[in-house]
Formats: structure tokens, C-alpha cells, sequence
């Protein structure tokens, strides 16, 4: 009897092996050799500014690196071929998410060092774009937000992701297209050659270099030795510091060794707003995800299709789009540091009532003053980089980094090789006042959607002010006006300035453009256009990395 047992058993097992070896066998042989379509990537992948930045945070996923990993050498790597957009010297906002769904988001903005001038803002520039010198500097909290995110995701040694940067700084490479492009523009080549950073960025005879020429930052290079050697405070605690103060102090400045002593990383849970079939997870104030959610959540409601972008329709989608854009300006001074205010004087942002009834507001047949959306007097700006990232485990990073500016406020510390951010320029127009510690409001919005169907979209965008207009359309354009993500990322933009003027990219709809300036815009022309934005989208286990070719990069992936 227990023979019979033990062989009745035994043909059960087989039985059950068979049947799985043939659901095995017919998945092989239904999905075997599938491949993601063209362009697409099926593991991995990263979105950053240039194809080399993009390929070394690729390299580092397929050495075995997380999305975390990918994302940090990817930045160091953007602080050299972009340097004019971020650094060592600025701050950065870093949205995560991790494989249990949990989203936080690394606030390593600059903060107010404590002996900051007590009447800077009335100092606020008026006519030139760029508010220059040592005493817009904040003290910078880049290499503190590495620090944290890799301590909590990362998998490759701290050093390992500060090899090639390291090794491009110090051999050299040739001035990307789009450096090369920013350079050639006068005012820019004015800027470079009045500040120190004409020592890095500057023929010894003071002509600026130019597309094709090589660019080396030796000192940066050991800078970077250093960190990668020592940790981050090296810079924070050790003689990078001293140097960076000293060098900082030597040009005018009152940052000091107590304020990056006592610098800290502020982590946050991300809000999370509802878009129709997805969430949306963006950062908390200081920083722009309020008023990009303000915007999509206002555009939600007027139920947009593709047909939207039908004739007439149309103007009456952008005529939209610009007023919800009008009043997002007229609440801009209500987003802050909110350990410096109360915590929710953000939150009807995203409060449906709220929406409802500025939605109401919306006039279909003209425009208003500035007074009827409430803005007062400040100012735009541009700068920053964005890089989006997903390794094969599900981590997704959403990155933006900046030293403010085009070049912060143009202060080059000759003893570290690190460019200094301008930070303290964000209060104006913003604020009344700056306090010590305080970080400044931004437009920086690095969002993860995730929908209904299990679909991930890390996106962001730079360009200072016009980041909210660059990410809220290329949503818009993806989620509801049915464009594929490089369509929808790469459509003209119409850009709502301070003032509530409007400006339009060069390909822009021109019968849209007449159309929105009988209904009363006030349309102006604009010679530049800093919108950029990247991202990755992963759908039925296909990834779609899209960098936007207005900075001249390429993503990489595997």
C-alpha cells in the first residue's frame, strides 16, 4: 500500500512538472526574440542633457548600479560638459521612487548662509537678466543630496561614479555643440569675460573659447579626487571647504565653515495629485510642483482630447492653457520654504475647490489685467539641467540640479575649480525678506506619473522659469492630446513671462497666435527660449528615453 502511495505520488509530480515545463515552453516561444520597438530600450535607461552623460550613467547601470547610481555620474558628468547650467556649487531636488511604490523626494536646495547681506533684495537686478557676484551665493547642498540618496540606494562605491568625470575634467574633451552654441551668443561671451569665470572658460588673451576647442577643468578634477577619496565632507568638513570659503570671502562674500558645517538634507514624502488615470508625485514647496499641479489640475477639468487641437478649438485649448498659466503666476509668492512659514500656505494648490473655482475665472472670450489674477512685480530666469533614470529593478530617479543662472552669479573659485551658484536671486520678487537657513522658492519639478495600468513616467525640465510651462505641455500634449512622448516634449511652447505677456517659441502655430492676440494677449517677441525638457516613459516592458534635442543631447539605455 504505501508502494502504491509513493508511486500515485511520484505520477502527480510528474504530471504537474510536465504541465509547467509546457506553460514555460509556450511562453518561450511566445515572447522569445520580442523585441521593444525602435529606439526603445527593454532594461535601463537614462535621459540626461548629452549622449555622454547619458552614456556614462548608463555604464553604471550596466556595471550593476541602481537608477541612484546611474543618476549621480550622470550630474557629475552634466557639471563639466554643462557647466553653465549646474555643479558642485549648487543644489539640487531628487524625486525617488522605490520598488515598494514609496516616493521621497532629497532637498538638497541651497539655503541663506547666516551672515546674508539684510537688505539683498533691494539690490535685485532691474535690467541686466543676470544678477552677478558673491553675494547672491547660497550655501550649496549638491554633494550633501548625492550623499544621502546614495546611502539609502545605492549599490557601486561612492568613487566609482566620480571616475569619469574625473578623468574628462582632467584630459580634456571637445566643447559640446551646445556650449559651444551659448558661447557664441555676445552677451553670454560679455558675461564670461567680465567674471572669473573667464580663468576656465577664456583663451589666456580673454577671447572666449569656442565650438571644437578643448575644455579641461584640472582643478575641478582634483576637487573631485578628493571627494571621491574622502566622501562629501571633504567639502563640507576638510580643506575643500576652507579653500571654496577663502576663495568665496576673497571675492566679496559672507558664506563661511559654520554654514556648510551645518548644512542638511531635507527629505520629504512627495505629493501625490491625481490626473485622471495616473498619480502624479511631485516635490513639495519650495519647489514648483505646486504650481505645475495648480496648472494640469486647472486644464484637467476642460477635458482636452486630441480633437482639442482641431481649428478653432485649438485657440480655445491655448487661450486656456495661457489664463491657467496667468493665474499659476499670481500664486507664485505663495510657495516658500515652508519651515520658514506655515507648513500649508501651498495646499489649496491642489485643492479641488480651490481649482474649481479659478477654473470658473477662465473667460472664454478675452483677457484680463494683471491685477484680476493677482500677480505683483518679479522676475524670470533660466538655468538648470534635468535627467531622468530607470534601472531594471523598477528604481526611478527624477533629478533636477542647478547653480541657478547661466553660470550662477559668475564667481569661479580658482582653488577647487567649482562654479558658484547665484541662488539668493530666486527671493526676488518672491519675498519680502531672507532668512538664514531659508531655501529659496524654484521652478525645479522633477514629477514620477504612475498610472492605473502599471505605466511610469519620470519627467522635468530646465530653464529656470520657463521649467513649469516646458513640463506642464509636454503632460498635457502626452497624456491627453495623444502626441508620443518626443512629439509631445518636442512641440513649440507658448510661455507666460512674469508679466503675463506671452512669447512663442519660433514654430508655433501662427494662426493660433492671431487667434490668441484677438482675444486680447498681449504677445511680444522673444529672442531666447530655454525650455528643455527629458524624460523616460516604461509601458509594457518597453522604455521610451526621450532628451530633447533643444540642448543637442541623446539618451542612452540597454
Amino acid at each position: 500500500m504505501v508502494t502504491n502511495r509513493v508511486w500515485r505520488v511520484c505520477c502527480v509530480c510528474s504530471a504537474a512538472l510536465l504541465t509547467i515545463s509546457t506553460i514555460v515552453l509556450l511562453f518561450i516561444s511566445l515572447f522569445a526574440g520580442r523585441r521593444c520597438p525602435g529606439g526603445a530600450f527593454q532594461r535601463a535607461a537614462v535621459s540626461a542633457d548629452s549622449l555622454l552623460c547619458s552614456q556614462i550613467g548608463s555604464k553604471m547601470l550596466q556595471q550593476g548600479g541602481s537608477a541612484v547610481d546611474g543618476a549621480i555620474a550622470a550630474l557629475l558628468c552634466t557639471s563639466v560638459v554643462n557647466p553653465h547650467s549646474m555643479g558642485l556649487g549648487g543644489g539640487s531636488v531628487i524625486t525617488v521612487k522605490d520598488k515598494t511604490g514609496k516616493v521621497k523626494v532629497f532637498n538638497s536646495r541651497e539655503t541663506v548662509p547666516q551672515y546674508v547681506q539684510t537688505d539683498l533684495l533691494k539690490s535685485c537686478p532691474t535690467k541686466f537678466p543676470f544678477a552677478l557676484g558673491s553675494k547672491w551665493i547660497g550655501v550649496p547642498g549638491e554633494l550633501r543630496g548625492y550623499e544621502a540618496i546614495h546611502k539609502q540606494y545605492g549599490r557601486l562605491p561612492w568613487s566609482k561614479l566620480f571616475e569619469p568625470t574625473i578623468t574628462l575634467a582632467r584630459e580634456g574633451f571637445p566643447m559640446p555643440d551646445f556650449l559651444g552654441h551659448l558661447l557664441s551668443e555676445p552677451l553670454l561671451q560679455h558675461l564670461v569675460r567680465s567674471t572669473s569665470i573667464c580663468e576656465v572658460l577664456c583663451h589666456k588673451n580673454k577671447t572666449v573659447l569656442s565650438k571644437g576647442e578643448m575644455l579641461k577643468f584640472p582643478k575641478l578634477a582634483e576637487t573631485m579626487e578628493t571627494i571621491a577619496k574622502e566622501g562629501a565632507d571633504a567639502f563640507y568638513n576638510g580643506k575643500i571647504g576652507l579653500d571654496l570659503i577663502q576663495d568665496i570671502e576673497a571675492a566679496g562674500g559672507t558664506l563661511n565653515m559654520e554654514d556648510l558645517r551645518s548644512y542638511k538634507v531635507r527629505v520629504d514624502d512627495a505629493w501625490a495629485v491625481p490626473l485622471g488615470d495616473a498619480v502624479m508625485h511631485v516635490p513639495p514647496p519650495p519647489f514648483g510642483g505646486a504650481l505645475l499641479a495648480f496648472i494640469l489640475k486647472l486644464m484637467e477639468g476642460f477635458h482636452l482630447t486630441p480633437q482639442s487641437m482641431d481649428a478653432e478649438q485649438k485657440i480655445k485649448m491655448y487661450h486656456r492653457y495661457i489664463e491657467a498659466a496667468k493665474f499659476a503666476n499670481g500664486q507664485r509668492r505663495s510657495v516658500h520654504d515652508p519651515a520658514f512659514s506655515d507648513e500649508k500656505s501651498a495646499n489649496h494648490l491642489i485643492d479641488p475647490q480651490f481649482i474649481d473655482r479659478i477654473r470658473g475665472m477662465i473667460s472664454a472670450d478675452g483677457t484680463h489685467s494683471s491685477s484680476y489674477y493677482n500677480v505683483t512685480p518679479s522676475s524670470d530666469t533660466v538655468g538648470t539641467t534635468h535627467l531622468s533614470v530607470l534601472d531594471q529593478d523598477g528604481l526611478v530617479v527624477s533629478a533636477t540640479s542647478t547653480i541657478n543662472q547661466i553660470f550662477g552669479g559668475g564667481v569661479y573659485s580658482p582653488k577647487t575649480g567649482v562654479i558658484l551658484n547665484n541662488e539668493l536671486s530666486d527671493f526676488c520678487g518672491r519675498a519680502d525678506t531672507v532668512r538664514s537657513g531659508e531655501r529659496p522658492p524654484s521652478s525645479m519639478s522633477p514629477v514620477i506619473l504612475e498610472s492605473k495600468s502599471g505605466g511610469i513616467l519620470a519627467i522635468g525640465g530646465s530653464g529656470g522659469s520657463m521649467i513649469t510651462t516646458a513640463v506642464a505641455l509636454s503632460i498635457i500634449n502626452h497624456l491627453w492630446l495623444g502626441m508620443n512622448l518626443r512629439d509631445a516634449i518636442e512641440a513649440p511652447i507658448v510661455f507666460v513671462d512674469a508679466k503675463n505677456n506671452v512669447t512663442f517659441e519660433r514654430e508655433f502655430d501662427k494662426s493660433v497666435i492671431d487667434g490668441l492676440s484677438a482675444l486680447g494677449h498681449n504677445v511680444v517677441p522673444r529672442k531666447y527660449f530655454f525650455n528643455v525638457v527629458n524624460a523616460l516613459e516604461k509601458e509594457n516592458g518597453c522604455i521610451v528615453a526621450v532628451t530633447d534635442r533643444r540642448k543637442m543631447g541623446e539618451s542612452a539605455g540597454y
